[in-house]
């Protein structure tokens, strides 16, 4: 007896349906695979080209650091040394000292070097050096213009402006120097190589300093201006010299020379007297010496001759006169 399968039989249509949904899967996939890959791809163009931007633009910016010039330091104030002389008759020079003094003290600045003479008659001569402010330098320059009659007036400026900059710069490169020698002595081993840096380091050290002297120079000219002032309670003489000498001046220039001549002439005779009394003194010295030899050796008289003496034969004039009588 037979009997049927439970298994029912598969249809055609059921398995055309199964590959049409295997393959369309099988589309989805690949076109979803295609698109991962090219995403992917245009991400990493997109990164690759982000870096090469990047990198051009630090190249950029790399180059123009190096060609951009270092930052100039600020020129808008002039570095400008101002000094001044002054020369001014005042009746009394001890008040017109003191005005000057409180001048300079309310403009803030100070007095230096100050000599004070005195002449034959008793007038006073002072010559003081006052410090101020230059933003207070016409000022002061005016008050102490005002003091009396003036005389005489020189005032000078200089500007420095390029050698503060050159001394600053030079000082900025001097220090980043000290400052590699520093960091290549940490990390010496060999005591060979600390000696070489630490000469170095001292010549280096003494260039800065060197060059810090000239910058507080520098500022200390430049911050404060020099007047010198000469108080006199007398005219001060000036001498007018002419280019074409004169009768006046021949005479009086021949006058000197003579003049020199005899005191030339009397140095000579007071660097030859004392050897010319000395002289003087041994003459006479042997003088008495040889008289009073003479005095105690006398000279003795010429014996006479034994054969008598001898007959003396008469002048040639009496013996012609004694012929002519014969």
């Amino acid at each position: 007896m037979r009997t049927r399968s439970s298994v029912r039989p598969v249809r055609p249509t059921q398995v055309l349906a199964g590959i049409l949904l295997a393959a369309a899967l099988a589309l989805a996939g690949c076109s979803a695979a295609g698109d991962d890959g090219s995403s992917s791809d245009s991400a990493a163009g997109a990164g690759d080209k982000a870096a090469v931007q990047e990198g051009a633009a630090g190249a950029e910016d790399s180059k123009s650091g190096a060609q951009a010039p270092t930052k100039a330091p600020d020129l808008s104030a002039n570095r400008i040394i101002r000094t001044a002389s002054l020369t001014v008759q005042v009746k009394n020079v001890p008040d017109a000292l003191d005005e000057a003094r409180t001048t300079t003290a309310n403009a803030g600045g100070f007095v230096g070097d100050e000599t004070t003479t005195r002449d034959e008659k008793g007038n006073e001569r002072t010559r003081v050096v006052l410090r101020v402010p230059t933003e207070r330098y016409d000022e002061v320059l005016a008050d102490m213009e005002g003091t009396g009659k003036l005389l005489e007036r020189t005032a000078k400026a200089q500007d420095v402006t390029d050698q503060v900059v050159d001394v600053e710069s030079r000082i900025q490169t001097q220090r980043a120097s000290v400052a590699r020698i520093r960091e290549l002595m940490d990390q010496a081993t060999k005591l060979s190589d600390v000696v070489t840096l630490e000469g170095e380091l001292s010549s280096r050290q003494a260039d800065l300093e060197s060059l810090l002297a000239q910058q507080a120079s520098l500022k200390d000219r430049t911050s404060l201006a020099t007047i010198t002032l000469t108080l006199s309670e007398t005219p001060v003489k000036q001498v007018e010299k002419d280019d074409d000498p004169g009768f006046v001046d021949a005479l009086a220039g021949g006058w000197d020379a003579f003049v020199t001549m005899l005191r030339w002439i009397a140095v000579a005779f007071g660097a030859i007297l004392p050897f010319a009394a000395g002289a003087a003194l041994l003459l006479v010295l042997w003088a008495l010496w040889v008289r009073l030899l003479r005095a105690r050796f006398p000279r003795r008289p010429a014996a006479a001759s034994p054969a008598g003496t001898l007959p003396v034969a008469p002048p040639v004039r009496e013996q012609e006169e004694g012929r002519e009588q014969d």
